[in-house]
């Protein structure tokens, strides 16, 4: 029976390009899980888009002397772009700036005020005298009172992770004009977290299926006691109140963006047969899943948990498998200094399977860890090119010259061959196990260590000696090649698409490399079969490229 999947991906700010850091983070991940559970046959919507409405974005189209609109809308396009080239395949990916987001969110906020969870209170904000207007906050800048992490947000803190309230920080300044604004009352709408906390404690206490830091951090964020947070704001770019009297004030983006989800899921829904199909994701049997970085666990864990039981008979996050960081060549990401490669700049230049490998080998499930050029290049050229595409262009080269392209016939089936395809089946269910259990760098790990068995399988048996004087052992060689080879087009499919794809039409097949599903018989590549043309899966990279690219990296 098939399962629901939800896929929810973190909502990037469309005011800046999608770099490294954040593919690793949330969109490669949530790809290869989506990716996996289409293959074995589940229904899956994967949804996310751009977050128009956020502070970031009215700062860029200040800066840039634009409207917030454009903005919005140029790194939309960008982010499509994007998405294209690296094989990030969705379901939606749409942005905050819709009618349909505008109703749904404004739909839940009446259902929360009607219940009481949402309240109108006055409340201090920051104010700028010299610019005669309260300061949103991502308007301030400040010291964060938890970790002395001098530039912390008015929303949050990047040094620690811990969401904030602009008066919590120390001497804080407008980041506009330095000045040191004043506090002034205001009249704004709350959200009743503290009426959720025993509920949240029980729920995320229960998930003894989520990583061990989410879990941890969400838990030491509910016991440390909630508290009840504003969720509009003193601007004009974003989506109205849905009462009188508020016409200056807009709901402020922590509180709308996650609502992207289910708003997204309905946005879907329209477009296909069966609108009312969001509901098998939302409202039945389902599983949804969040992936994003570990600066959004509190929102993911904690505010969105506490919406959807306000709101109720709407299904809460089922696994929220956030990532930590990726540094760049062993410092931290920074767009401000250039430290940074931004997709865009990366597809323009290199092929975007490579990328997607090398990310997925670093993963940063558990801890931080480090992109870095040199690594890039090897893995490409020792691993790609030399281990699994290498592999592919031998079979395929003999079995085209020692038996015009057909597949040849496996007799007298000894003890190596067995081991060889015993290992494609132990394989094939290591894989899936580990992506249903989102750890992406140990999945691709399972298939590159086929691939290096098959390599070693290979040369023991060297067909191409065998070719001369016993080529019914040679072409025994090769089919069981080709069958883990086979195997390898399945394991490796959600993470290196475009590869896949290739190696399908070389092996002889028509359609696509996924219409066989999660499965795999060590016989599908059957004798008598017609291959297609052995062509080089990959290209080799010289070190140059490590020289060129690491001094692109913090120049203006």
């Amino acid at each position: 029976m098939p399962e629901n999947i939800l896929v929810c991906v973190a909502w990037p700010y469309a005011n800046g390009s999608i770099h490294l850091g954040h593919v690793a983070g949330a969109y490669l991940p949530a790809d290869i899980f989506a990716r996996y559970h289409r293959i074995k046959g589940n229904n899956v919507i994967m949804v996310s888009g751009s977050d128009a409405h956020g502070t970031p974005v009215t700062i860029t189209a200040e800066n840039e002397g634009v409207s917030p609109e454009e903005i919005a809308n140029k790194y939309q396009r960008e982010f499509l772009n994007d998405w294209d080239g690296l094989g990030i395949n969705w379901d939606l990916f749409t942005s905050t700036h819709t009618d349909n987001h505008f109703e749904v969110t404004q739909d839940i906020f009446l259902r929360l005020y009607e219940k009481g969870f949402i309240y109108n209170d006055t409340m201090s904000q920051p104010f700028c005298e010299a610019h005669d207007r309260f300061l949103a906050d991502r308007y301030v800048e400040g010291i964060c009172p938890h970790c002395n992490f001098n530039g912390a947000r008015g929303d949050q803190c990047d040094g620690c992770g811990n969401t904030l309230d602009p008066k919590d920080l120390l001497d804080i300044k407008h980041k506009d004009c330095d000045s040191t604004p004043i506090f002034r009352d205001t009249e704004h709408f709350f959200l009743k977290l503290s009426a959720f906390e025993k509920a949240l404690i029980d729920w995320a206490s229960e998930k003894s299926h989520w990583k061990p830091n989410v879990k941890n951090f969400t838990l030491g964020f509910l016991e440390g006691g909630l508290i009840d947070r504003a969720i509009t704001r003193d601007i004009t770019w974003g989506i109205p109140i849905p009462l009188e009297g508020y016409e200056d004030k807009r709901i402020y983006v922590w509180f709308e963006a996650v609502i992207g989800y289910l708003s997204a899921s309905i946005e879907w829904a329209s477009q296909t047969d069966n609108p009312d199909q969001w509901q098998e994701y939302w409202k039945k049997d389902s599983k949804p899943y969040y992936f994003m970085g570990k600066d959004n666990i509190p929102f993911h864990t904690v505010i969105w948990p506490a919406m959807l039981m306000g709101y109720g008979n709407l299904n809460l996050p089922y696994d929220v498998p956030a990532n930590e960081y990726v540094n760049m060549e062993e410092k931290k990401i920074s767009t401000s200094r250039n430290w940074v490669v931004n997709l865009k700049d990366y597809l323009e230049r290199y092929e975007p399977d490579p990328l997607r490998f090398s990310l997925a080998s670093i993963m940063p499930e558990t801890s931080d860890s480090n992109f870095s050029w040199s690594e890039y290049v090897r893995r490409n050229n020792d691993e790609l090119v030399a281990t699994f595409g290498n592999l592919v262009h031998r079979v395929l080269s003999m079995t085209n010259r020692y038996f015009d392209g057909v597949v040849p016939e496996s007799k007298n089936q000894d003890d190596l061959d067995r081991s060889l395809l015993k290992k494609g089946s132990e394989t094939l269910s290591m894989v899936s196990t580990e992506l249903e259990n989102c750890r992406f760098r140990r999945a691709l790990e399972h298939s590159m260590s086929l691939a290096q068995e098959a390599n070693r399988y290979l040369d023991e048996k060297a067909p191409w000696t065998a070719a001369k004087n016993d080529p019914e052992s040679a072409g025994n060689t090769l089919y069981h090649c080709l069958n883990v080879i086979n195997c390898l087009k399945i394991t490796l499919a959600p993470i290196l698409p475009f590869s896949v794809e290739k190696l399908h039409t070389m092996l002889g097949f028509e359609g696509t490399a996924t219409d066989q599903g999660w499965n795999w018989s060590p016989d599908e590549v059957s004798p008598g079969h017609k291959l297609g043309e052995a062509k080089a899966l990959f290209i080799k990279l010289e070190d140059s490229v490590i020289d060129e690219e690491v001094s692109r990296l913090g120049i203006s």
